[in-house]
């Protein structure tokens, strides 16, 4: 009994989640584009579309792990290779070609990517053998890249633990990433040239290890959370507004517009039985929420 009311307290009714596919290998890298959801499957080296009937068609084949993707200003795909060490862009005959070299960046190759209203694109890299896992102490090799549409790419932070998703704001002022390893979201601001500036702590997360995240119209945002199985939709500054749990791994989620949250999951095996496990069971979902997307990835 709450001690105001005197009346039962009732806790809030699970959501209403649609499953629109199962029987995928790894999914992620979701975005919302051209009225359609589009997302990668790592293992099966595929980017696909799918629409609200749980349609799906394949529309890359590049194997890659990983095999993250955002969109150009101009609507071409742009996805990380790790086999090229380079952005590849998808044309209209169906080919990719080179848009930007990253061997600079890394010896171990880079992760997510999202690109502004401008067309600078933000992609980011742990820095280390993910397998072994980071190094020791204090100061981690991970960092975020900015490639400018010409196609130079330089380093614009370090010191992260393990970055992995990525989102710019509506206004295109600020860049938000998940340090998966510091279960944090940590802010920069976005200057007129694309540098960063500004570091904070966006949102400090306790023990959850975010993974993709997207922003909504109202400035909050919603992050993935494989070993918590979750999704949580959070302000800045760290208060949460809404959790919605699934049954295996949570890899990343994104709005569509209107009122709809997508999440990719699959199970996850471990970083020793990444290359090596078949049981992923990669699922899609929707769930209806009260905010739509908005800022960058694409849309």
């Amino acid at each position: 009994m709450t001690a105001d009311s005197g009346q039962p307290k009732i806790a809030p009714s699970p959501p209403v989640m649609d499953v629109l596919a199962t029987g995928l290998g790894l999914v992620e890298s979701p975005r919302w584009h051209a009225g359609r959801l589009w997302f990668s499957d790592w293992t099966a080296g595929r980017i696909h579309t799918i629409d609200a009937d749980g349609h799906l068609d394949t529309v890359v084949e590049h194997r890659s792990l990983p095999l993250c993707f955002d969109f150009l200003p101009d609507g071409r795909l742009v996805l990380v290779s790790t086999p090229e060490r380079a952005l590849l862009t998808l044309e209209a005959d169906g080919s990719l070609s080179t848009y930007a070299d990253l061997a600079g960046l890394s010896a171990y190759g880079c992760n997510d990517i999202v690109v502004d209203g401008r067309g600078n694109a933000y992609v980011n890299g742990a820095d280390f053998d993910f397998a072994t896992g980071p190094p020791a102490g204090g100061r981690q090799p991970g960092f975020v890249a900015l490639v400018r549409p010409d196609g130079t790419a330089t380093r614009v932070t370090d010191d992260l633990a393990f970055p992995n998703g990525m989102a710019v704001s509506a206004d295109g002022r600020t860049l938000v990433v998940a340090d998966s390893y510091r279960s944090e979201l940590v802010g920069f601001d976005i200057a007129d040239d694309g540098t960063l500036s500004g570091r904070r702590v966006w949102a400090a997360l306790g023990t959850d290890n975010p993974d993709g995240i997207c922003l909504d119209a109202e400035g909050a945002a919603w992050y993935a959370d494989v070993p918590h199985q979750h999704c949580v939709r959070v302000t800045e500054g760290g208060e949460v507004l809404a959790t919605v749990p699934v049954d295996r791994g949570a890899f990343a989620c994104m709005l569509a517009e209107a009122s709809d949250l997508h999440i990719v999951g699959a199970r996850w095996p471990g970083a020793a039985g990444l290359t090596t496990y078949a049981d992923w069971d990669g699922r899609v979902w929707r769930v209806a929420v009260p905010v739509g997307g908005a800022g960058w990835p694409a849309r």
